[in-house]
């Protein structure tokens, strides 16, 4: 039996250890590309940009019971709308027919009936002056032609409480009667009252009207807070691109002036901590606000009376901070306004980073539970994009790492 020769178990030793070689030497080339290092020439782009510094215990505590009180002061003002008119309409409507059981807050005589109802504007202003005058004195780096617009928003929602009270004052003396009675001189509420009778008028709810109006100012001049504690990385990042070299800013700081920017710096440090206590005194208030409100739908006037006075309150907010204030070039500016707008400052991705990024983890528009579908004609577009990209140049071997 004739022995033959036996074949190598790897008969193309020799042209694999050429291939090895090739692709070896392909794979040093690139490999001395991707540990390209910039030379001493190019110049430093100054490292990387700063980072807040760690937050303690107590500033943490202290967000947290923020962001609580902004759930409730802050909340939609648009459905906290919606709400009042549905609850004014509906819970009044039911007690007027249905007789409500008696409590603490159906007497009048109760304590936040007379001491913070009867006092409530005083108690908004006492709150919402302070606060307008330390944000706008920080957001307008200190000039006072800023701080006075911001205070007149104030002063024009005192004119048009004083304006409606008038309103509803007037309504009631003229469009009533004199019960049990049709003397024409006893047709006046003065004089009909003084002769011991029954005035029944049309007494429209001033306490609504001002438990509403006020609710909705405190949520509008609140949301200045919205954003604000973000001011302090927004000073940090300015200062880091003006001194560094060739670093252009785009943020909202860009157009201030060294002195304003520090006057920025110092004010925002020094009034944040009141207006931190300011907003929980707002929250307070503003939940006082409700239950006063859900008190006075249920135990006094009649839903008319209380549904037009709060229509009343809703339209003057909306003309005023809906309207007036967010038109440009009209006179009072709206709350949060100044030399600079930070609470409308968003994260602008990468376009062409996210398409990347997409077209990476997707591949295809056409998917099933997660997986792509390929079709022949994506099949043919992908081996051509893939053919000429054979001929380009690996520019991404020339990144820096």
């Amino acid at each position: 039996m004739a022995v033959g020769k036996r074949r190598g178990i790897h008969p193309n030793v020799g042209a694999g250890s050429s291939m090895g070689a090739f692709f070896s030497g392909n794979n040093s080339q690139r490999s001395s590309r991707l540990n390209f290092r910039p030379s001493s020439s190019q110049e430093d782009r100054g490292g990387t940009r700063p980072t807040a510094a760690p937050s303690s215990i107590g500033l943490v505590l202290v967000t947290m019971f923020l962001h609580v009180c902004k759930k409730s002061l802050l909340f939609d003002t648009k459905l906290k709308v919606a709400i009042y008119c549905g609850v004014i309409f509906a819970i009044s409507l039911v007690a007027d027919f249905v007789t409500m059981p008696r409590s603490y807050f159906s007497r009048s005589d109760n304590a936040l009936n007379r001491y913070f109802v009867k006092w409530g504007w005083g108690w908004l202003l006492t709150v919402t002056i302070p606060w307008v005058v330390l944000t706008s004195h920080t957001l307008g780096c200190g000039r006072r032609s800023i701080l006075i617009k911001h205070l007149g928003r104030l002063l024009l929602a005192t004119l048009a409480w004083l304006m409606w009270t008038k309103t509803f004052n007037y309504i009631e003396r003229n469009f009533g009667y004199c019960v049990n009675t049709k003397e024409v001189q006893l047709q006046s509420k003065v004089k009909c009252l003084q002769a011991g009778k029954f005035w029944n008028g049309i007494d429209i709810s001033g306490h609504t009207f001002i438990l509403v109006y006020c609710s909705l100012i405190l949520a509008e001049e609140g949301s200045s807070l919205i954003g604000w504690e973000g001011i302090k990385d927004l000073i940090m990042r300015e200062e880091h691109s003006r001194v560094t070299p060739n670093d252009t800013s785009f943020g909202p700081l860009r157009n201030l002036s060294d002195e304003d920017l520090e006057f920025l710096k110092k004010a925002h440090k020094t009034y944040t901590p009141y207006l931190r206590g300011l907003f929980v005194v707002m929250t307070v208030q503003q939940l006082l606000l409700d239950v006063m409100l859900v008190s006075t739908v249920l135990y006094y006037h009649i839903m008319v009376e209380k549904f037009l006075a709060g229509i009343a309150a809703v339209l003057t907010w909306y003309v005023t901070y809906q309207w007036w204030y967010k038109s440009p070039k009209v006179g009072l500016p709206a709350p949060g306004d100044g030399l600079f707008k930070y609470n409308e400052v968003r994260p602008q991705p990468d376009l062409a980073t996210v398409r990347t990024r997409r077209t990476t983890l997707n591949g295809t528009s056409n998917r099933f539970m997660g997986l792509p579908i390929r079709t022949p004609g994506q099949d043919n577009s992908d081996k051509s994009t893939s053919t000429s990209r054979q001929g380009e140049p690996d520019t991404q071997s020339y990144r820096v790492i």
